[in-house]
């Protein structure tokens, strides 16, 4: 998920052998290293939004570990592509890289990411205890090669003004019948490098009763069919939701696709109006979202200790409430037993004023589900490219 934030819609020797740590038990200590090092961190999620001040807070905290931290952000597509060409060349100078599940997947395909949370696992808390179910689940797609640093149920939900569609479809059938009516007013972003348009795109074999959501290959005729449909109603597709948020302000667009995080924060920043509203398709099921922590292959040992000792503090509760931040992921943490009421102030009251009640019943009551595993997910990003998006995407 790409995020409307302020901070970017509007325009962190000794004494610890990692390789005999899995399976221990203990807790490791991580030992400091010969100088306080400065970490190179790459955002490909949108995710600084919700953790910088978690990683600020461990740079002031363990000064003799971090000297600094510089963080740089990137559109997920380009990520693994520039990590590879690092790697290859033996030049590798990011040490840190928070991803979706977009990036998360392609790095997987393509070996880029460390094996960590086996090999190094007492070097980390036990994320199986920590962790709330579904974030659990989500830590399965990361096959050993990250760690799920926050989560949210995502959607996808239908976003709209009330005066421009006073009555929302009920129904994908009725939601098509809608753009027909009401050609280029619906859009949704390319799912590569979107968290909306990737939630809708996994979301609707789900709403269209499709023969096997899990298999886009050969269990996604419905929603094939559909998406090329619905396409002859759209414009364009953004390459990032930004986009869609700011159309949906301006009113070039009455309706588009969003999650929680993505209705709450733009509204939070003035991007939408506050009176935008919120409404599910007929068969909506959640398919939950994270964004996780991994660290490139080629990373030193000496760096290793120190990102893991992060990750784990990137865990605990108090770093964990940063995540709520002003709604852009909602509702954020990750690990158990972290409420609202520890989040700072500023992030209380603004989802107290733009958050929704209805969203704790439909978070309660509705099933969720996973989004595909890498390889799928490539898969089904290629075909929507080639065939859905292909010469209608800018």
């Amino acid at each position: 998920m790409q995020h409307a934030s302020r901070r970017g819609l509007l325009g962190g020797s000794a004494g610890l052998v990692l390789g005999s740590m899995a399976g221990t038990g203990a807790k490791a200590q991580t030992a400091e290293p010969r100088s306080p090092l400065a970490l190179n961190i790459i955002d490909a999620a949108g995710n600084l939004a919700l953790t910088q001040k978690a990683f600020e807070n461990y740079r002031r905290a363990k000064p003799r570990m971090v000297s600094r931290m510089v963080f740089t952000k990137a559109p997920a597509p380009e990520v693994p592509g520039k990590i590879k060409a690092q790697q290859e060349a033996r030049r590798l100078d990011i040490d840190l890289v928070i991803v979706g599940t977009d990036a998360l997947s392609a790095g997987i395909q393509q070996g880029l990411w460390t094996e960590v949370t086996d090999t190094y696992a007492s070097a980390l808390p036990n994320l199986q205890d920590i962790f709330l179910e579904p974030a659990w689940r989500m830590q399965g797609l990361a096959q050993k090669q990250g760690v799920v640093v926050s989560y949210y149920p995502s959607g996808p939900l239908l976003e709209y003004m009330p005066h421009k569609v006073p009555t929302p479809p009920g129904s994908a059938e009725e939601l098509l019948a809608w753009t027909k009516q009401n050609p280029n007013k619906f859009s949704y972003a390319r799912p590569a490098n979107s968290g909306p348009g990737r939630t809708w795109l996994m979301g609707l074999p789900y709403i269209l009763g499709d023969k096997d959501p899990s298999d886009p290959v050969n269990g996604w005729d419905k929603t094939w069919s559909y998406l090329k449909e619905l396409g002859q109603n759209i414009e364009y597709y953004p390459t990032g939701t930004g986009v869609t948020m700011k159309e949906l302000g301006e009113g070039t667009r009455d309706m588009i696709i969003s999650t929680t995080g993505w209705d709450i924060n733009p509204r939070v920043l003035g991007i939408v109006p506050k009176e935008a509203k919120v409404s599910t398709l007929k068969n909506f099921r959640w398919v939950v979202d994270a964004h996780y922590l991994v660290i490139p292959k080629g990373v030193t040992e000496e760096r290793l200790k120190v990102l893991l000792d992060l990750t784990s503090f990137l865990l605990t509760k108090e770093s964990q409430a940063y995540t709520y931040d002003e709604g852009y992921f909602y509702p954020g943490p990750a690990v158990k037993g972290v409420t609202l009421d520890m989040a700072p102030k500023e992030s209380q009251d603004a989802i107290r004023e733009y958050g929704r009640p209805e969203y704790e019943k439909l978070i309660a009551e509705t099933p969720t589900e996973l989004p595909l595993d890498a390889d799928k997910m490539v898969l089904a990003f290629r075909r929507w490219d080639e065939e859905i998006g292909a010469r209608r995407t800018r």
